[in-house]
Order: structure tokens, then C-alpha cells, then sequence
């Protein structure tokens, strides 16, 4: 009997259950039913997924405190995402438990939602989307609560997250206006009157408007629950008053984040430090505090993590009360330290680059500014300023090597003998005593580390084995051989002296190999005062060049000082410099009238009056004498500036006076010695050697361009052209020109000496003529060849026969009888005869 009835029971249960299935019965136990099962299943999972991938999303996303933190931590990319799109696995289980939720368990029934968790579903599905980046759809799950479910308790949040996609779409006047409407109509709890306001401020900040961003981060603070975004907003309600200039407000601002303390997340809290040290202006009261400030933070615990903005303000203390070493060690400690901070170590890299720099000490200020390259973006604005001042560093650093080189060896040559004896003696000495401080260094390191692994446990396991497998002693003996004799290759005869010895070194890590008769010294060498004696210029001549190649190198850096770096008080010096030191007569003129420019900028009027009538009495003809008496009449154009001459003289060069050319091009450069037109005349002058000369001058003149200005668009396209357009000319073979039909492009060419230019330009004229007679499409031109002789070219026959036929036409035509001597050329080998001047040897072939 009770078997009947515990069945019978089961059997209604069942049928119950059964019956509160359906979604489409509006009954008590269908709704609860439902709304449990949405509840507890699908969308506690859903939600327990989403925070998982929120918790990612933080935990991957590195704010960057060098810039106005956005409201919300996420990083936004500009690509639009679609639904087909490789997204988070954790907001795509999100979003899967949400639809699941919405199919399975929403309740339409006669337009009406009776699952009251159906609204939360929706609510998922659009947070999930919106975190993925996929606003679109995100937008259509908020609006679609915002229409379907009027009496939703999830209204207001909707709104917002709505107006927050909105703003991620770039429309942020809609979202300003659409939560204006709220706070006008709809009752707020703290919490979303907390996370609206907060929206309001990203978007005022997308806005540019900084103030009324101020604002609302305030009401958002105030009104906020959670401690995190409190810290946060007043972070960057402090960033927002920096960036405004009230650096009290935003130290106000800052102290607050300070004062939530374990409150907040720390990297708010250290940054916040940071920046209102940043914002203190440092003084003789202040300093000694100011120190002890930056102690106490280097030497918590709890700020290990962020030591590498910490160690940055330090060396910034240091360096600005002169402790230039401290200063140097804290940005090294700081790179060292970093955590994948790119701009940090960009900063740091150009705080280096800078100081070296202002200490002249070029070659490391440049290998500075390379770091600092590595570390920026491309394509921004901080990339290319730093750019253009490697480039412009580079050209610093060739002209100093080469100044400070030829000065050394002059200051040498110019000692007595034993003074000059006594300088190598001084300089071996020195040379030793450091090798045997960094041989007596690495014996201890050496001795140091193996001592240390044979108290190892390894080390101990390895003692009283035979030598070859005892790794310590081992160790010890390749360390030795190294030492001694540095890498030698597997060989026969590795010990003769003539074989290459590589060391490592300990500067850079890289091996340099040292060869007897290679550019290294032997060692007999290295600790000899006859060798260094005997590198010595003895020859006048030798030392006139290199004081040629000083001053020119003193005025490049003048003028690259003046013009690049706006450091007029170096440019000045290297200008006297130049005066000071018998330079050629075309550095003197530009040099003096640079310095009048330079103290005229300075306001050294006296200097400045001096150099001036310098110019006007001793340099009375010249250009810059002109424009300093007359200094209207140049702006009017009623002078013969560089420009205007430059244009003359190209216009000689489209006419083929290419001797003129050349001729003029070198009196040119000499005159505007500094001025930006002489990379120009240069190019010019290479051109027309080229079309004169032909190849191998033209090559030697490209090269010479090149390499000495390589920062110019001249230089740069000299050695553009040497790579890829000098390999393409460089070929001499002729191409066949077998049988008397074969097609292609043929010319025919009549020689004349230059001397008999008249009769050629006449020909030229009368071949134009019967051109224009037979109605031929062929182009006539007179082309220079070289020095003696110079063509008439009929171009344009697409075969051989033609050509042939056309000098036999003028030949023979009694209209025409023109019996000038001719040849018929394969266009190629025309080419070929300009280019490398050999017709001679083409007439020889064919």
C-alpha cells in the first residue's frame, strides 16, 4: 500500500514538473521555475565566467601613467570586432550562458516577460559583447532591455552601459545627452550615480573639455562604493589638474589618493607619490626633505614592484642638484629595474642621451638616443624629433672624430722629441697598470666562482676525479689558457705569433680579434715607445692636411651647432677656433660672417659691430658683405643669390655646357662655403662629369657626394643612386647586332670634333627638315660625347634595316645628298658608348 502511494506521489510531483516546464504558461510555479533556474544555473555560471574574464582583463591591462589614465581599465584597440572573430573564451561562456538563459527560459507570453531574470540575461549578454569590443551587438542587448522591459529594476544600468558603448562608438555628445535625460528623470542609486558620472568625465575627457571632466570624477568619487575606483579617479582628477597648470589642486587631489593608503591599490598610491614630488618645486628648504621623501620610498618593501619609477625620481633629484653621478647610477638602477615599460626606459634613455650631450661626449649621447629610438613608437611625433637629432648627432659625431684626431696628432707632432718620448712612456705605463688591475679583477671573480661551486654540492661531488672530468679544475684551466692566450681556433701552429687572437671584451661582450699583421697591435707593439714613435707624422705636408681637415670639421660642427642645436655659445667656439688656427682662405669669409650672425643673436652688440666691419673692410666684394650693407636689397631679390645661380647654372647644364658646368659648380661651392645650396652644386657638378667623363668619375663623384653629406636629400640620393642605378650602368659588353634585321631600338649617329659645332647644328637643322618631308615620327638631337667630339643622333628606327635604309636615303637622294660620315647602334650600345666613353672600342667589335 505504501509502495501505491510513494508511486502515485512521484507520478504528480512528475506531472507538476513536467507541467512547469513550459515557457508559454503563465502560472505561479512555471514563472518561479524558470526564474530559479536562470538564477542559479545558467547565469550564476555566466556571471562567475564574465568576472573570470574581467579579472583577466585587469591582470593583463598595464596603465600608462605617463598620460591621462582612461576612467575605465581597458584597453581599447580600433578595429571593430565582429561576431566571427577569435574572441575571450570566458566572455564567449558568458555570453553562450546568457542566450542559453534567454532561449530556455524566457517567458513571452502575450508581449510580456514573466521570468523576471530574463532582463539580467539580456543585461550579460551585452557586458560580455562589450568587453570583447564587440559594440554593435552589445548596443542591440542594452537597447533591447531599454525597450522590451519598462518595469526592470536593471533600467538605469542599462542606460548606462549603454552610454558607455556609445562612447566606445565615438559618439560621445549621444552618451552625454542620453545620461543628462537620466539624471533629469530616473532615481539613482550611489553605485550608478557613482559609475554615470564616470562615463560623463571619459567622455568630457574624449572631448578635450578637462574641467567639467574634473567635475563629474568628483561626484564619482564621492558617490562611489569601491575603494579601487575611488583611488582611481582621483588619480586622474590630479593628472587632469596638471595637465590645466593648478599644480596645488592636483597635489590636493593626489594627497587623497595617499591618504586611502591599503585602501586603494598600490600602483595608485606610489604614482600619486611620484607625482606630487613631480609637482614640488625644488629649493635649498626644501631639499634636504625632499630626499629623505624619495629615501623612505626607495626603501619600503612594499614598493619593490614600482622601484623603477621610484629610482627615476631619484636620479632626477640628483641631477638637478648636481650630484651628476648619482644622477647617472639612479637612471642605469632604473632601466635596469624596469618591467617592461617602454616609455619609462625611453625617458630614462634621453635623460642619459641629454646629459651626455650638454658634456659634449657625442658617441655616447648618440648610442643613448639609438635607445631611446628603440623604445618610442614609429611614426609619432616623439619618434621623429629624436630622429632627426641622431641624425643630426651623427654628423657631430664624424666632424669631432675627426677634429679631435687630427688636433691630437698635430698637439704630438708639434712636441719636442723627449717631451714627445716622455708622453708614450706615460701612456704604456698607464696601459699596463690597467691590465694588470682588470687581469687581477677577473682572477678574483674566477676564483671567487669556483671556490663557490666546489662548496656546492656538485663541486664536492666532483672532487678527486681525474683533471679532464674534475669540472672545477677544468674550468680553471680553460679559464687560465684564455687568459694567456685568448681564442684560438682547433689548429696546427695555434701558437704562432701571426695567428689571429680574439679577446672578449669586457665593455661590450663582443669578441675583437687582434692580429699581428692586421690594424691591432702584437703586444711587442702595444708596450713599445719606437712603435708609437714611428706612427708620428714626420712629412709637412701630411700635417698641413690634417690642419685642412680640422678646420673644416670646426666649421661643419659651427654651423651644425648654430643652425641644428641652437647652442650658439659652441658654435662660436668652434668658429674661433677656425680663425684661430691659419684656415683656408674659403672658411675664413663664411666663419666670420656665422660669428656676426651668432653674437648678434646673443646680444653682443659690441662683438657683433666688430665682426661686421671685419667683413665690409677686408671682404668688400663679396656676397655677405653685400647683404650686410644692404640687407633689403637680398629679401628684394636684387642680388644674385645661391638660388638664382644655382638655376643659371642648371639651365647650362639642360643645354650640355657640361665643362662650363663644372667649372662654375667648383667656383660656386668654394664661395658659398656653409650655405644649404653647396650639396646641390655638388650634385650638379657629379652629373656633369658624368655625362663628360663618363663612369668611373661619375662613380668616384657620386661617392664623394655620399659620403660627405650624407643628411642631405643630396647626399641620400647619391647613395641611393651608387646602390642600385651604378650597378645597372656598370656593365661594358656590347649586345649583338647580328645580321642586318634584327629589331630593337636603332639610331643613327653622326660624329663630329667640337670644334665643328656650327656644321653639326646645321645638320641637325637640315635632318629635321627631311624628317618633317618623309612625315618619320624620328626625334633629332645633338648629344656632347666628351671633351673633342660630340653627336647628331636620328633616334626612334625599330629596326636595323630601317636605320640602314634611312643613311642610304640621305646619302643618295639627290634632294638630300648628306654624305656626312654615319654609323648605324643598337640603342643599348648607345648607351653603353655614353656612359663608359669607349667608341672606340665599339666601332672596333662591329
Amino acid at each position: 500500500m505504501k509502495l501505491h502511494y510513494t508511486f502515485l506521489g512521484a507520478l504528480v510531483l512528475g506531472g507538476l514538473a513536467f507541467n512547469a516546464c513550459s515557457t508559454q504558461k503563465d502560472k505561479f510555479i512555471n514563472r518561479n521555475w524558470h526564474a530559479l533556474n536562470t538564477k542559479y544555473n545558467t547565469l550564476y555560471n555566466g556571471n562567475i565566467a564574465f568576472e573570470k574574464g574581467r579579472e583577466e582583463l585587469n591582470n593583463s591591462y598595464r596603465d600608462d601613467y605617463w598620460d591621462i589614465l582612461p576612467v575605465e581599465r581597458l584597453e581599447v584597440t580600433d578595429e571593430i570586432k565582429l561576431d566571427s572573430e577569435d574572441n575571450n573564451p570566458n566572455f564567449i561562456i558568458a555570453e553562450e550562458k546568457a542566450t542559453k538563459a534567454i532561449q530556455k527560459h524566457s517567458m513571452d507570453i502575450k508581449d510580456e516577460e514573466r521570468n523576471p531574470q530574463t532582463d539580467e540575461a539580456f543585461l550579460l549578454l551585452g557586458k560580455s559583447r562589450y568587453f570583447d569590443q564587440r559594440y554593435i551587438p552589445a548596443l542591440e542587448s542594452f537597447n533591447y532591455i531599454l525597450r522590451k522591459y519598462s518595469e526592470s529594476d536593471k533600467l538605469n544600468e542599462a542606460t548606462i552601459w549603454r552610454e558607455k558603448t556609445n562612447m566606445r562608438l565615438d559618439n560621445p555628445e549621444v552618451a552625454i545627452k542620453n545620461l543628462k535625460r537620466l539624471f533629469k528623470f530616473e532615481v539613482l542609486k550611489d553605485q550608478e550615480y557613482a559609475d554615470a558620472n564616470a562615463v560623463l568625465a571619459q567622455c568630457y575627457i574624449n572631448l578635450k573639455v578637462r574641467d567639467t571632466a574634473i567635475q563629474k570624477l568628483k561626484i564619482a568619487q564621492a558617490y562611489t562604493k569601491k575603494n579601487p575606483e575611488k583611488g582611481r579617479y582621483l588619480f586622474i582628477i590630479g593628472q587632469l589638474f596638471n595637465e590645466l597648470g593648478h599644480k596645488d589642486s592636483a597635489n590636493y587631489a593626489f594627497n587623497k589618493v595617499i591618504e586611502l593608503n591599503r585602501r586603494t591599490p598600490r600602483v595608485y598610491f606610489i604614482n600619486a607619490h611620484l607625482k606630487k614630488i613631480q609637482n614640488i618645486e625644488l629649493s635649498e628648504a626644501n631639499r634636504e626633505e625632499m630626499l629623505e621623501y624619495l629615501t623612505k620610498l626607495e626603501e619600503n618593501r612594499e614598493n619593490r614592484p614600482f622601484l623603477d619609477k621610484i629610482y627615476r625620481e631619484v636620479a632626477q633629484f640628483h641631477l638637478a642638484t648636481g650630484s651628476d653621478s648619482l644622477a647617472i647610477a639612479y637612471y642605469n638602477k632604473s632601466i635596469k629595474a624596469t618591467q617592461g615599460d617602454r616609455k619609462l626606459n625611453s625617458f630614462n634613455y634621453q635623460s642619459l642621451a641629454d646629459y651626455y650631450f650638454n658634456q659634449d661626449e657625442y658617441k655616447t649621447a648618440g648610442a643613448y638616443y639609438d635607445s631611446t629610438l628603440t623604445n618610442l613608437k614609429e611614426n609619432t611625433r616623439e619618434h621623429r624629433n629624436i630622429k632627426k637629432k641622431l641624425d643630426n648627432l651623427e654628423d657631430v659625431i664624424k666632424y669631432e672624430d675627426i677634429a679631435q684626431n687630427a688636433d691630437s696628432v698635430i698637439t704630438i707632432y708639434e712636441m719636442p722629441e723627449a717631451e714627445r718620448k716622455a708622453y708614450f712612456e706615460d701612456y704604456i705605463a698607464e696601459l699596463k697598470r690597467k691590465e694588470e688591475q682588470a687581469a687581477e679583477a677577473e682572477k678574483k671573480r674566477t676564483e671567487a666562482g669556483f671556490a663557490a661551486f666546489a662548496n656546492s654540492q656538485g663541486g664536492k661531488e666532483n672532487q678527486g676525479k681525474f683533471y679532464f672530468y674534475n669540472i672545477t679544475s677544468l674550468g680553471y684551466g680553460k679559464n687560465d689558457f684564455r687568459t694567456r692566450w685568448g681564442e684560438r681556433a682547433l689548429e696546427d701552429d695555434w701558437r704562432w705569433s701571426n695567428k689571429a687572437r680574439t679577446l672578449v671584451s669586457e665593455a661590450t661582450g663582443e669578441e675583437v680579434v687582434a692580429s699581428a699583421d692586421g690594424e691591432n697591435l702584437t703586444q711587442d707593439q702595444k708596450y713599445s715607445v719606437d712603435y708609437y714613435l714611428g706612427t708620428v707624422p714626420s712629412e709637412e705636408s701630411v700635417i698641413d692636411s690634417l690642419r685642412a681637415e680640422r678646420n673644416f670639421a670646426n666649421y661643419q660642427l659651427g654651423l651644425i651647432y648654430k643652425e641644428k642645436f641652437k647652442d650658439n655659445l659652441l658654435a662660436a667656439s668652434k668658429l674661433e677656433n677656425v680663425l684661430d688656427s691659419d684656415p683656408e682662405e674659403r672658411l675664413i669669409l663664411p666663419s666670420k660672417y656665422n660669428l656676426y650672425k651668432i653674437y648678434e643673436e646673443s646680444g653682443t652688440v659690441v662683438m657683433a659691430d666688430q665682426m661686421k666691419q671685419d667683413i665690409i673692410r677686408n671682404h668688400s666684394g663679396s656676397r655677405y658683405a653685400e647683404i650686410l650693407l644692404n640687407p633689403q636689397a637680398v629679401l628684394d631679390g636684387n642680388t644674385d643669390s645661391p638660388d638664382t645661380r644655382y638655376n643659371a647654372l642648371f639651365k647650362q647644364y639642360q643645354q650640355q655646357h657640361f665643362l662650363q658646368v663644372i667649372t662654375q659648380s667648383e667656383d660656386y661651392i668654394n664661395k658659398f662655403t656653409g650655405d644649404p645650396i653647396v650639396p646641390k652644386f655638388e650634385m650638379l657638378k657629379a652629373n656633369a662629369i658624368g655625362r663628360l667623363q663618363g663612369f668611373e668619375p661619375f662613380k668616384e663623384a657620386l661617392n664623394y657626394v655620399a659620403l660627405t653629406y650624407p643628411n642631405n636629400p643630396e647626399g641620400k640620393k647619391a647613395e641611393q643612386m651608387v646602390k642600385e642605378q651604378l650597378p645597372k650602368l656598370e656593365g661594358k659588353d656590347f649586345s649583338p647586332e647580328t645580321g642586318s634585321t634584327g629589331t630593337g631600338n636603332w639610331k643613327v649617329v653622326f660624329t663630329f670634333s667640337r670644334a665643328n659645332d656650327e656644321k653639326a647644328e646645321a645638320l641637325k637643322k637640315r635632318l629635321e627638315e627631311v624628317v618633317e618631308e618623309l612625315r618619320y615620327k624620328n626625334i633629332i638631337s645633338k648629344d656632347i660625347y666628351d671633351l673633342e667630339k660630340e653627336f647628331v643622333v636620328v633616334h626612334g628606327f625599330r629596326g636595323k634595316d630601317f636605320a640602314l635604309g634611312f643613311a642610304e636615303l640621305i646619302k643618295n637622294n639627290r634632294d638630300y645628298r648628306i654624305k656626312d660620315e654615319n654609323f648605324v647602334v643598337l640603342s643599348d650600345n648607345y648607351k653603353i658608348i655614353q656612359v663608359h666613353k669607349n667608341l672606340e672600342s665599339y666601332k672596333a667589335q662591329f
